[in-house]
């Protein structure tokens, strides 16, 4: 990797800014001066000192991030504000994206990372991630619907779902449910309410695997995990479906 990319990438400061830090000689690899942009080096092996600092380089981010409605969850787009617009300069420059997504109007739990293998192992189609999320319904939800989710419903496209673990909190005018599912279909939880007549107010997903939302986290605040929290996502092996 190029010196001025490795500093760059870990929040020295753009490449601009890390080339004149290397012209000044504030840069020293194995103990040698480097002012060249392209030389390269080995981030695990060669020891990297800026301003007389040993650079502790690594190669992921991972954030969870309350997602506020009315951000989307991409990595930029030309109308609306996304979910990467809410980081900082020093998250960003790692370039992570969104596992998944959430749609505009929901909020919650949402990983972000630039570890492309831990994301795949997290959204492929044949593993059985649960995602779970609150729900306030806009009429009475009943042991009916908990049945029903718990076959799979017919969604408008005549998509069968998978079954949805549906528990209900509270069952009123306005309700409030939880629901487990285990796919990631476009607007699924909606249609699947709407399959069964009824209409979601409010979503918000508050856990994916053995991830949960960290419930001192405002809307649209982050935090890094935890390294217990990057190795439950890592040994987390849900079942493959056949």
């Amino acid at each position: 990797m190029r010196i001025d990319k490795l500093l760059s990438n870990i929040g020295y400061g753009s490449r601009k800014e890390v080339k004149k830090i290397l012209k000044n000689g504030q840069v020293t690899v194995n103990g040698n001066i480097v002012k060249d942009a392209k030389f390269h080096v080995d981030p695990i092996v060669d020891s990297v000192y800026l301003f007389g600092e040993k650079v502790q380089y690594r190669e992921f981010i991972y954030l969870m991030m309350n997602k506020p409605a009315g951000v989307i969850s991409a990595t930029e787009d030309d109308r609306d504000e996304t979910v990467i617009d809410l980081l900082n300069d020093e998250e960003a420059v790692f370039s992570p994206f969104p596992v998944g997504r959430l749609d505009k109007d929901t909020e919650g739990l949402l990983l972000l990372t630039n570890d492309g293998k831990l994301a795949h192992q997290l959204l492929s189609p044949k593993k059985k991630v649960p995602k779970k999320y609150f729900a306030v319904i806009n009429s009475p939800v009943t042991e009916d619907d908990v049945a029903a989710f718990g076959k799979g419903v017919t969604l408008d496209d005549g998509y069968e779902t998978k079954p949805g673990k549906l528990t209900i909190l509270k069952s009123g005018e306005y309700s409030d449910i939880e629901l487990t599912i285990t796919e990631g279909k476009f607007h699924q939880v909606k249609r699947m309410f709407e399959a069964v007549g009824k209409k979601v107010v409010y979503l918000k997903r508050i856990s994916m695997g053995p991830l949960l939302l960290d419930d001192t986290l405002e809307n649209g605040q982050y935090r890094e995990l935890t390294e217990e929290e990057v190795l439950q996502l890592k040994e987390f092996s849900p079942k493959e479906q056949d």
